[in-house]
């Protein structure tokens, strides 16, 4: 549990109760890419804290302010306790293979991209271990200074000695010999970098940086913390950590894959807003034959613009800051949920066939909006979740799997209408005499049903098998791919839909029905022998 989480649980009301709720989810502790993680009592044997792309002069700090383990945990002269630092070799795919749950990362040296943080608690030392290419990179102890000294490699910060960080730590821990704080280039490849670990009553602390120096060390690197004292099942010893990382590129604090969706975001939601005008200008010019749901539709396509454009911004700031303005990270996250729900209500009440060819949804298909509605309030309360923890939190895991699932859960329940009133049209179409408009019907809903499945398997499967294979640099292409793919979708719907006399979609067999037994009663009557009928779709229109 995080520290900040235990801190006077008890002394809330529940008005303070609730607020204090909807902060945490609109707002949460995380700062962008300025990271900081606050466990205490944790007992996992591997956390991982961050990814993050780097170009060439990008660097990562590390200051380890807390860490404090079980007494027997600080005996053992075989370091169990540390940090590994991998480079993947494409996508997001992790730089070594998968390892037995029960054998300690830190004891590995397999991969050739691969950086190990040894702490060593009896002799208060941080053995630095580069493997293969790893070993040109550029480590240093302390952080950087705020503001290079000029361009090119950033000069390392003079080395904070855990004494004077701590207050007044163990002086005569022996240290090997180490890189100069102040020099540039890499260590040397014949020894190993050892840092100095300061100790304060019963806690350690240290810090690091890296900085990546040439184009050969360029990719997405994880950080990940190990503590392989709790492999075993059933033997776990909690332990406390506080740890910040900043990562910073050239251009600013975002991560390579992340640069270009400021402008990405930026574009589409003027393209999402273009939509959105047309489609009004559309209704204004089809009065007669415009719906409620027409109206839906454009809503969905302004907030959807409007969810976009808060997001370019939140992105602009988080670069140029390292971390979101509080305000637009929360109406990003509120337009956000406003569009997940219109877009799936939408999707179904337009399979259904509601205010287009019935106005009263079935039993069934209300049991699908009570489903779907609440799914999509839980899943978006899981992404502003995810967006606003930091990945090495205890329950980000938890909620990553909660909204994987949910998000599956509503794209396979949005199919049921559409399928219901294909089988309801397959049955109609030889039976009630209007086979010609019922076939009509049915081949639009089948085009619509293909849409609706091209549309999930572009947005939730190929997109992330395209950020799985393109390199570090090009992930942003999976932005894209989810974008482009709901612009194709919005606008096929309303092509598919639009507010047209013509329309098969349109043209109601109900109201066909009642207009051909009221003729047949004026003609059997007598009585304004000779008028012709007037169709009612103005008149059902008016009823909604």
């Amino acid at each position: 549990m995080a520290e900040s989480e235990r801190r006077g649980l008890g002394c809330w009301s529940p008005a303070e109760w609730g607020q204090r709720l909807l902060l945490v989810l609109l707002v949460g502790s995380c700062s962008g890419r300025i990271h900081r993680l606050a466990l205490t009592g944790e007992k996992r044997a591997d956390i991982q804290l961050n990814n993050f792309g780097f170009y060439t002069n990008g660097s990562l700090e590390v200051d380890l302010s807390l860490l404090r383990l079980s007494p027997g945990e600080t005996d053992d002269k075989s370091p169990l306790v540390g940090f590994s630092l991998s480079r993947a070799r494409s996508g997001s795919v992790r730089s070594y293979s998968a390892q037995d749950s029960h054998e300690c990362p830190l004891h590995r040296n397999s991969s050739n991209l691969l950086v190990l943080f040894l702490i060593n608690t009896k002799n208060l030392q941080v053995q630095v271990r580069k493997y293969g290419a790893q070993e040109k990179l550029f480590i240093s102890p302390g952080l950087l200074p705020r503001v290079p000294s000029h361009p090119g490699l950033p000069e390392a910060a003079p080395t904070v000695t855990p004494e004077a960080k701590a207050g007044g730590g163990n002086s005569t821990a022996s240290k090997a010999p180490a890189k100069p704080a102040g020099s540039q280039g890499p260590p040397e490849k014949s020894k190993d970098l050892v840092l100095h670990l300061g100790h304060l009553n019963d806690s350690y602390n240290f810090s690091f940086h890296v900085v990546i120096g040439s184009r050969a060390e360029e990719g997405q690197y994880s950080l990940n913390f190990h503590n392989c004292y709790n492999l075993m099942p059933g033997q776990e010893r909690p332990f406390d950590l506080t740890v910040m990382i900043r990562e910073k590129n050239p251009q600013g604090f975002l991560s390579a894959a992340e640069i270009p969706l400021f402008k990405l975001y930026l574009v589409m939601s003027a393209c999402f807003l273009a939509a959105g005008i047309f489609w009004v200008n559309m209704l204004c010019r089809n009065t007669y034959n415009v719906f409620k749901i027409h109206w839906l539709m454009a809503a969905l396509a302004f907030t959807k613009s409007i969810s976009l454009l808060f997001h370019s911004i939140n992105y602009y700031f988080i670069n140029s800051q390292g971390h979101p303005i509080e305000g637009l990270a929360v109406m990003h996250y509120i337009t956000h949920l406003l569009k997940g729900a219109l877009l799936f209500i939408t999707i179904a009440l337009i399979g259904s066939g509601w205010a287009f060819v019935k106005y009263v949804l079935s039993d069934k298909e209300k049991k699908i909006f009570g489903i779907v509605i609440p799914l999509q309030v839980l899943a978006n309360v899981a992404y502003i979740v995810l967006e606003s923890r930091e990945e090495g939190a205890s329950d980000y895991g938890l909620w990553k799997e909660i909204l994987f699932l949910v998000d599956l859960t509503c794209c396979g329940a949005i199919l049921f209408p559409v399928v219901w009133s294909i089988r309801h049209l397959q049955d109609a179409s030889g039976t009630d005499g209007k086979a010609a408009v019922n076939l009509a019907k049915l081949k639009l809903f089948r085009h619509y049903y293909v849409l609706v499945i091209c549309y999930v398997y572009f947005t939730r499967i190929i997109a992330i098998l395209l950020r799985v294979a393109v390199p570090f640099q090009w992930q942003w292409l999976y932005q894209l791919l989810v974008e482009g793919s709901t612009l194709a979708f919005f606008v096929l719907t309303g092509y598919k839909f639009q507010p047209a006399g013509d329309n098969p979609y349109l043209q109601l067999p109900q109201e066909a029905e009642e207009d051909i037994q009221t003729e047949q009663v004026m003609t059997d009557s007598g009585f304004r022998e000779g008028l012709s009928k007037v169709k009612k779709t103005v008149s059902a229109r008016e009823q909604l």
